[in-house]
């Protein structure tokens, strides 16, 4: 199942790079899926087409596009996973990220940035957690989220710590 699901992150990676104005979400597997019923392979979206993002300060943009990685505690702190931002011609920055651990676990974001400030930015897309810290555990959702640097810490953090069951997720983007 590990090898489903790294296909499938790597699969988000290629079709985020490959994506037009409005990237479609992937759902990735889940372990014990069959026993939860059937999920849907694709999110259709209503959204309008994407536009380039609000560019607040250009140093933290800078810094967003030549960011170091990706950690979701569960998997591994020292590990990190990749984050690419490509920016296409039309000026719409997407962000596509993956980490997979030597066990169980993954960890994927794909959206497009709509806003990056002094101390944040904001991703228009999905973040899913699959099979960590627990096998069959699933998280899912697509939505504007927020990434903030706080306490003067070298990385912007999710800024939802419980969205998805209770347990508490630190995703981190370093720069």
């Amino acid at each position: 199942m590990k090898h489903l699901t790294i296909l499938a992150a790597a699969g988000l990676l290629v079709s985020c790079a490959e994506a037009t104005e409005e990237p479609m979400a992937a759902v990735p597997p889940v372990s014990g899926a069959a026993e939860a019923g059937p999920r849907p392979a694709l999110l259709p979206t209503t959204r309008k087409p994407a536009s380039p993002p609000l560019i607040l300060d250009q140093t933290k943009a800078t810094m967003l596009r030549e960011n170091t990685g990706i950690t979701l505690q569960w998997i591994d702190w020292d590990e990190r996973g990749q984050v690419k931002v490509t920016v296409k011609e039309n000026g719409v920055w997407l962000l596509s990220g993956v980490q997979t651990g030597s066990g169980p676990g993954t960890v994927i974001l794909n959206g497009v940035v709509t806003e990056i400030g002094s101390d944040y930015f904001l991703l228009d897309g999905l973040v899913s957690i699959v099979d960590t810290p627990d096998i069959g555990r699933g998280c899912s959702d697509r939505k504007v989220w927020r990434f903030g640097i706080t306490q003067g810490r070298q990385y912007w953090r999710l800024r939802e710590f419980e969205w998805c069951d209770g347990l508490t997720d630190y995703i981190d983007i370093y720069f």
